[in-house]
């Protein structure tokens, strides 16, 4: 780890104090009620750090450019973003009992886990057991949709995302990323190892890909009166924390799907659970093994990460749960291999910040669709 030992003990005697509350977004039992430090500021020019450009306060990286960039310290949202007019929102429910991928589980609460002791980087969760949901789907389709035609479209987790879809509205007009659906997914509740949610997002396999295409994109056309792409080039996933690591799940194992990913604070970290001995670090294994252990594939990443971004916020002692070491491992083993990824450490700002997102996220959406022609329209 890059930290003083001083501040590293701090953390991790206060992640001991608060246990898994935090990333389980549960509420501690009373005997546990202890204040959580807020996690600790750290330098983007920390030794073992990748090397970054740093702009002036307010700017974005061209949304052309590959590399590391540093902002700061102030963000706003760009004026144009409240002016252009919205296009057409599609809500719909999906139930756990319908779906033969993921029945449902949940996890009691206030109930993380315990580190298995003779593995401190597997997490035992006894109280994790099969529960109903229901789960919220929006589907924006911008006003210049052309019915019948073939579309592109973008998948976000923890969805709705109003954000994103007033972002599309200006981009689309400006003509700066195709016309494009966005689908925002609903989680299937909870958080973190034992929950529906920390399965979907946290798992390393190709599960939930799986399950956004047979399940959930076919009730996308069937709603929303939308036809969408077969191809990968025009297929995109983003996500916050796990959501993040997720839309990267997606893509790495289901490129023939995916090309496009974009992250905040992406939880690139040991939360999978069950555990896998092919990937026994879950997440974290992307930047440990097997990205620098794989051919490059044909994925484009957009990466941010806050200087306030979690630190080891649950009960287990295994150096893999540094939300900021994690991103900044991926920008150094992407680069390695040659892919096409920006990376954006952003100053003054904590976990999924959303005033980074407010300013971000125009140029993210446009450095992502780079290389796809936003006038295309298929029949």
């Amino acid at each position: 780890m890059t930290l003083s030992s001083q501040c590293l003990n701090v953390c991790l005697l206060a992640g001991f104090i608060t246990g898994g509350y935090v990333a389980s977004g549960q509420t501690a039992p009373p005997a546990q009620t202890a204040a959580r430090p807020a996690p600790p500021t750290r330098d983007p020019h920390t030794a073992g750090y990748v090397e970054a450009k740093k702009l002036p306060d307010g700017a974005n990286p061209p949304a052309n450019a590959d590399g590391n960039f540093i902002i700061e310290p102030t963000y706003a949202a760009p004026a144009e973003m409240a002016a252009q007019p919205k296009g057409i929102v599609i809500e719909f429910t999906m139930n756990s009992s319908d779906s033969k991928i993921y029945p449902g589980i949940a996890r009691d609460a206030g109930a993380l886990g315990t580190p298995d002791p003779a593995d401190p980087a597997e997490l035992v969760v006894t109280t994790s057991h099969p529960a109903p949901y229901t789960r919220k789907v929006d589907v924006y389709v911008p006003k210049q949709y052309v019915a019948g035609s073939v579309a592109p479209f973008i998948v976000g987790a923890d969805g709705p995302d109003g954000l994103l879809f007033s972002t599309l509205d200006v981009l689309i007009a400006q003509h700066k990323v195709p016309v494009m659906i966005a689908i925002s997914i609903g989680n299937g509740s909870g958080d973190a190892q034992g929950s529906e949610r920390g399965l979907e997002y946290d798992t390393m396999s190709g599960v939930y890909a799986e399950f956004v295409e047979k399940e959930v994109l076919p009730l996308v056309e069937a709603q929303a009166h939308v036809k969408l792409t077969k191809d990968p080039e025009g297929r995109a996933t983003m996500g916050g924390s796990s959501g993040g690591s997720c839309a990267l799940i997606m893509a790495w194992y289901h490129p023939e799907l995916y090309h496009r990913v974009l992250t905040y604070s992406g939880t690139f970290v040991n939360q999978q659970w069950p555990s896998n001995p092919q990937t026994p670090h879950g997440a974290w294994e992307f930047h440990e093994h097997l990205i620098p252990g794989s051919p490059a594939k044909p994925i484009r990443i957009w990466m941010e990460v806050g200087d306030r971004d979690l630190f080891n916020p649950n009960v287990m002692r295994d150096n893999m749960h540094d939300w900021v070491l994690a991103n900044e491992l991926m920008a150094k083993v992407l680069a390695a291999k040659g892919y096409h990824y920006q990376f954006v450490f952003a100053r003054n700002a904590g976990h999924v910040d959303r005033a980074v997102k407010q300013q971000t996220l125009p140029e993210a959406l446009q450095y992502v669709w780079q290389g796809y022609p936003a006038s295309e329209v298929k029949k």
